[in-house]
């Protein structure tokens, strides 16, 4: 039996309010606080035939089922942040990388869906009843706790998803992403989208570096597109200020801006949101803003949501339990780039994106993947590089 931790911590850092601003879940108010569920008793994440090995999880799984050795009885479990696995936010995506490793790799899983910030150390104490190999968490909030069960528990793998510390334990690794490389891939799409030459950012809190990077990348990306075009930037005091986001997007339609990306939570999908109901092209960020955003194709001004800059967690998660499986498992920080995948673009679903923006496009996610093209900035701070 693992070992249990009582104390936990909220965490109380600027890159928190990202997670608490992004989680965009639906609160499930259930006996305990927490709705613990299982697939196929508690053994299988697969239900009625369906396959989670689609898209890139196709490749991952042909790639690594020739590396991997897999145990007897290896278990895996997953503790979300606050929502569900169908929520949209990196509770699904990470989910969905969950449930295709287990499927590859013939894995036993479990997962335990989150209601509330209080829940998180019992939802840590219950995944570790059932003796898994390894437990992923998501979510900036998490952080604290899982840094103390890993360390409580060395014998356990921890994979937390957008969870930074500067030091990890042997068992421990941090799936973080490249931001600026997205931002530089959507920046130089919208510098090719733009008619007027004019676009916008919709940008959360300015003393969180992931925003700083988003934004940054974004106008030095365009600028290389377009020199031509005028990249305004506006940061706000919270990241759940969808007022203040709408009414920044209204601004900036009134300059003239005819692309916004949204890089805040719900103040930046606030303002993608208002700027989409007027006909401008808009862009998403972490996952596919269609989906959550839009609802699908629900809310007016979805056609003009030319994509996303997705960081696929869910793909970090599948390297990292293959990694682990085949004895290449590292700890510390893992980064999702546009190289191994986890930095992508969204589909462009309604939105009648023009060829030849979108051929940019490709060619950004391309070449930043092969190292041919410079986000621009700091990859830490976010800042621009001299020269």
């Amino acid at each position: 039996m693992k070992t249990r931790s009582t104390a936990w911590a909220t965490l109380l850092t600027a890159l928190a309010l990202v997670a608490a601003a992004c989680s965009g879940g639906t609160t499930e108010t259930t006996a305990g606080g927490a709705t613990e569920t299982t697939a196929g008793g508690a053994t299988e994440t697969t239900a009625g035939g369906d396959t989670f090995i689609t898209g890139k999880f196709v490749e991952a799984c042909e790639e690594a089922k020739g590396k991997v050795q897999v145990p007897e009885d290896f278990n895996i479990g997953l503790v979300t942040d606050i929502g569900k696995i169908n929520d949209g936010t990196f509770n699904e995506g990470v989910y969905k990388g969950f449930a295709a490793a287990a499927e590859c790799f013939g894995l036993e899983s479990r997962y335990i869906e989150t209601a509330s910030e209080a829940d998180y150390v019992t939802n840590l104490n219950s995944i570790l009843d059932g003796d898994p190999e390894v437990v992923v968490t998501v979510g900036f909030l998490l952080a604290t706790d899982t840094l103390e069960f890993a360390k409580a528990n060395p014998d356990v793998t921890f994979i937390g998803v957008d969870q930074f510390h500067p030091e990890y334990p042997d068992n421990y690794v941090g799936v973080l992403a490249a931001d600026d490389q997205g931002g530089c891939m959507v920046g130089g799409f919208a510098g090719a989208l733009t008619e007027s030459n004019v676009i916008g950012v919709v940008a959360g809190v300015e003393a969180v570096p992931p925003v700083v990077r988003f934004a940054n990348a974004f106008k030095h990306c365009a600028e290389q597109v377009n020199p031509d075009v005028d990249v305004k930037i506006v940061y706000h005091e919270s990241f759940t200020d969808v007022t203040g986001g709408a009414a920044t997007a209204e601004q900036m339609l009134g300059e003239g801006a005819d692309v916004i990306f949204g890089a805040g939570g719900p103040t930046g999908s606030s303002g993608i949101k208002t700027a989409a109901a007027k006909g401008a092209w808009v862009i998403g960020v972490d996952t596919d803003e269609y989906y959550t955003t839009f609802e699908g194709g629900a809310i007016e001004g979805a056609d003009r949501l030319a994509t996303s800059a997705i960081k696929d967690v869910g793909l970090g998660v599948f390297q990292q339990i293959a990694a682990l499986l085949s004895g290449e498992f590292q700890s510390g920080i893992y980064t999702l780039t546009a190289a191994n995948g986890g930095m992508d673009y969204a589909p462009f679903h309604e939105a009648p994106v023009p060829e030849e923006a979108a051929k940019v496009l490709e060619e950004y996610r391309a070449g930043l993947a092969d190292g041919s093209i410079s986000t621009g900035v700091d990859p830490i701070t976010g800042q621009p590089l001299e020269g």
